[in-house]
């Protein structure tokens, strides 16, 4: 034996042990990387959007204004504090990676069993286990006694595995039966669990869609905002204005048109989302991620918990002749799972199908009072298990094992046969006399199952009815993911099954293989989870994936959205995850999909309203420049600052809580821009002229009945009582606006007005601002603005009427356009 090998019977020496945890350093997991608070926060403030805003509030200080750039600057503390509060909140709701490694661990040390730290164990430590314990390292088993270990957090497989001496035991895989000696082999970053937690950290988020989208508007805004802004300089030192005071108004239009209201507002409405989320057991990670999965067209689902309830139950008993009491009895005896009483309730210990075999007998009234005097625990080699109990031997165990020792029983393969094409894990159930395994009596064949949840096949319809292909991806036998994969639904007529080890080598041939409705995909590994979510990316899909294990975490951070188990998950899976599923349910995927469709929606709805209104502020500037200054200006810059982050924005976070359409899962996810040419045409064609047309009539209307001619001077009191109105105009057609703005195809008239009473309140609320803005005397010199005679209020008024017909009769446009038969020919 070399210098320091260890003696099985005795283990390590302390001395040693202590030698060998210095070299090889303590067995503890790599901890996940986070980013401190501190950064989380940062990252919140800096981001594409918030620069510009900071650039704007820097802009308002040098261009004089203060007050302005105070505003912008608490939008962007206060939307940027709350985006972070929800991330950290949901960040911190996972578990720690590290709690997967037991804290104290049976070993034997100078010749005798010792509980040490699983930190301080080391490689050459002889490890005890029992059932219950959690694998503190990787092992090398050395002795074996009726082992059974659930190696499903690594591989995805639902059924124990039953390793002999010479196999390996792996770190974070559970004891579920049996006993066993190991030496430890790897510990820490060396162990297999490691080594996946690590592929998880390499594996890069790809950007969402919201997040490319809301990249691109913002590049938009801010692009017309600095061009009308330099326009409107070099049209002012044109006028003959001083080049410093030009520069001032050039600035202040830049800020002006920056919708400072935006970023709260989306930041608002996905936060509403997730909370909804919540509220039906989805808890999302990553804000954005609530958009990303209603932009979902593919989701590949686990099966084991998701499509299924993660119950072993017994599902069908034949018996040869003998009644299905004796049958569940026998299958009891030689078996070592129970299911016991636990608060109040009752839960499985051991094996999950043996604990189904006990609670079918008591469930039938079996007697299983006989002692147990013998016990021949389940060997891979044999593959059964057996007890003496009663004066007789008690056998079950795999069919091909148990039936040769039997005398043939007519009808008996004909049974397995079918349990087996319906996917039932089938034993068989024997008894004899004596204590050695032959002539024995076979008693009948018990079929279990881990059964489907009840509304999985309604919520799989729906994703068909909404274009979004389904694949199952699981460890199982490519067998029973068939027959689960058909009692729920999931196959379709393109459907295929295929194991991991068929796939192609090329990402592109195996993304053409895989995108199709129904796939079953089964004995994958980590890094084939890895493939098929790179390979549908490439094919175009959002991809949404689905797992638990420490094996899914490197596919969870790899696709689009990642969706964790947060009742039977690891914390490698959630911390990769966007979303965590608290109940661990298909049908909450589903439910999370219709909710990030609506905010995708809604955020369509909000930035229809935002960018009509903009057209409005924009209009009066530009009349100003192209008539040379011959018209007054109609509002100021701090009225503007006034109508994005006062009057406008309540009403924008209302229609960001607009609830779900009940088409909202007909037809494939919407897939463009946000901004689209159909949302272009609307704003800029319609609703914004509509808005700006009224509110520059309604301007030179009060100036005209006030005695101002073209090109004269309107004095200040006039100027500001036709700017009050001018500024109400904008306020009242936004109201209407808002309801316009609740549907792209219905108008006003058909939409329910309880439908979302928030945006009641929120009209009440700015009816009461503008108010404020106009009445109060402080604020209404501050913003330039008076209030309107009776005649502007009249004007301002009929902004409401024009904005319902006119986004009406566009409506009723499109609605004939789409209803025209194609022309043939």
């Amino acid at each position: 034996m070399s210098r320091g090998a260890p003696n099985p019977a005795r283990g390590l020496t302390s001395a040693e042990a202590a030698r060998r945890l210095a070299e090889h350093g303590p067995n503890r997991m790599p901890p996940p990387r986070r980013a401190s608070p501190v950064l989380l926060l940062l990252r919140e403030m800096v981001h594409f959007f918030a620069l510009l805003l900071w650039a704007a509030a820097g802009l308002a200080l040098l261009a004089g204004m203060p007050q302005l750039a105070v505003a912008i600057v608490v939008i962007v503390l206060i939307n940027g504090g709350f985006a972070f509060a929800q991330e950290y909140r949901a960040d911190r709701a996972a578990q720690r990676l590290r709690e997967l490694v037991p804290a104290g661990v049976t070993v034997r040390r100078d010749g005798r069993r010792t509980v040490v730290d699983a930190a301080e164990l080391v490689p050459g430590d002889v490890v005890l286990l029992e059932a219950g314990d959690r694998v503190p390292a990787d092992l090398e088993l050395a002795e074996v006694h009726g082992l059974a270990v659930d190696e499903s957090m690594l591989t995805g497989e639902s059924v124990a595995v039953r390793p002999g001496p010479g196999d390996r035991a792996f770190a974070g895989t559970f004891v579920v039966e049996g006993a066993a000696e190991g030496v430890v082999v790897a510990t820490g970053t060396r162990t297999r669990l490691a080594a996946i937690a690590s592929l998880t950290e390499q594996a890069t988020r790809p950007r969402n869609p919201l997040e490319v989208q809301l990249g691109r508007v913002v590049r938009t805004v801010a692009i017309i905002a600095v061009g009308a802004g330099a326009a409107l300089f070099a049209v002012s030192l044109v006028l003959g204005m001083p080049a410093e005071m030009a520069f001032l108004f050039g600035l202040g239009v830049t800020v002006a048109l920056v919708p400072e209201g935006l970023l709260p507002t989306v930041t608002l409405s996905l936060a509403r989302a997730a909370q909804r989320m919540a509220g039906r057991n989805a808890l999302v990670r990553h804000l954005e991620a609530v958009e990303t999965l209603g932009s979902a067209t593919f989701i590949c689902t686990d099966k084991t918990g998701t499509l299924t309830r993660n119950e072993m139950t017994v599902a069908e008993v034949w018996t040869a002749g003998h009644p299905a009491t004796e049958v569940l009895r026998s299958a009891v005896f030689s078996s070592t799972g129970r299911m016991v009483r636990h608060d109040g309730g009752w839960k499985a210990v051991g094996d999950p199908m043996e604990a189904a075999l006990h609670a079918e007998a008591m469930r039938l009234g079996c007697d299983l009072g006989a002692e147990v005097t013998r016990r021949f625990p389940f060997d891979p080699k044999r593959r059964r298990a057996s007890a003496v109990a009663g004066g007789e031997l008690h056998v079950k165990g795999a069919p091909d094992s148990v039936l040769p020792l039997c005398a043939p029983v007519p009808g008996a393969e004909e049974a397995l046969a079918a349990m087996s094409e319906r996917g039932l894990r089938v034993l068989a159930v024997a008894r004899g006399r004596g204590e050695e395994e032959r002539d024995l009596t076979l008693l009948g064949l018990v079929g279990l199952e881990d059964p489907p949840r009840e509304d999985v096949a309604a919520a799989i319809e729906k994703c068909r009815a909404a274009g979004i292909k389904l694949a199952m991806v699981t460890g199982d036998h490519p067998g029973t993911a068939q027959a689960i994969a058909a009692k729920v639904g999931l196959l379709g007529p393109e459907s295929i099954v295929i194991t991991g080890a068929e796939f192609p080598a090329s990402d592109r041939e195996l993304g053409e293989l895989l995108d199709r409705d129904g796939v079953v995909v089964a004995r994958v590994t980590p890094e084939d989870k890895l493939r098929i979510a790179r390979a549908l990316r490439g094919r175009g899909h959002v991809v949404a994936m689905t797992g638990d294990g420490v094996n899914d975490g490197p596919a969870l951070r790899e696709a689009d959205i990642g969706v964790a188990m947060g009742a039977s998950g690891t914390d490698v899976a959630r911390e990769a995850a966007d979303l965590v599923l608290l109940d661990d349910h298909f049908a909450t995927i589903v439910a999370a999909v219709e909710l990030g469709r609506a905010t995708y929606a809604n955020v369509r709805r909000f930035l229809t309203y935002h960018l009509t209104s903009n057209v409005a502020e924009l209009t009066p500037f530009a009349v100003w420049a192209l008539s040379g200054g011959s018209i007054p200006l109609a509002l100021g810059v701090l009225q503007v600052l006034a109508l994005d982050i006062g009057t406008d924005l309540l009403s924008a976070l209302a229609l960001g809580a607009e609830p779900a359409h009940p088409g909202t899962m007909r037809g494939r996810a919407p897939r463009g821009d946000l901004i689209d040419r159909r949302l272009l045409v609307r704003v800029f064609g319609v609703l914004g002229p509509a808005q700006a047309l009224a509110e520059m009539a309604a301007f030179l209307g009060v100036l005209t009945l006030g005695g101002w001619t073209f090109g004269a001077d309107p004095g200040p009191s006039l100027l500001a009582a036709a700017s009050g109105t001018a500024f109400t105009t904008v306020v009242l057609a936004q109201f209407a606006n808002a309801f316009a703005c609740r549907s792209e195809t219905r108008w006003i008239g058909r939409l329910s007005w309880r439908g979302n009473p928030l945006l009641l309140w929120a009209i009440a609320a700015e009816a009461v601002l503008l108010l404020c803005f106009l009445g109060f005397p402080p604020v209404a010199r501050l913003l330039g603005g008076a209030f309107p005679p009776p005649g502007g209020w009249a004007l301002a008024a009929l902004a409401i009427p024009v904005m319902v017909a006119v986004d009406a009769g566009h409506k009723a446009v499109r609605a004939r356009r789409r209803s025209r038969p194609a022309s043939v020919g």
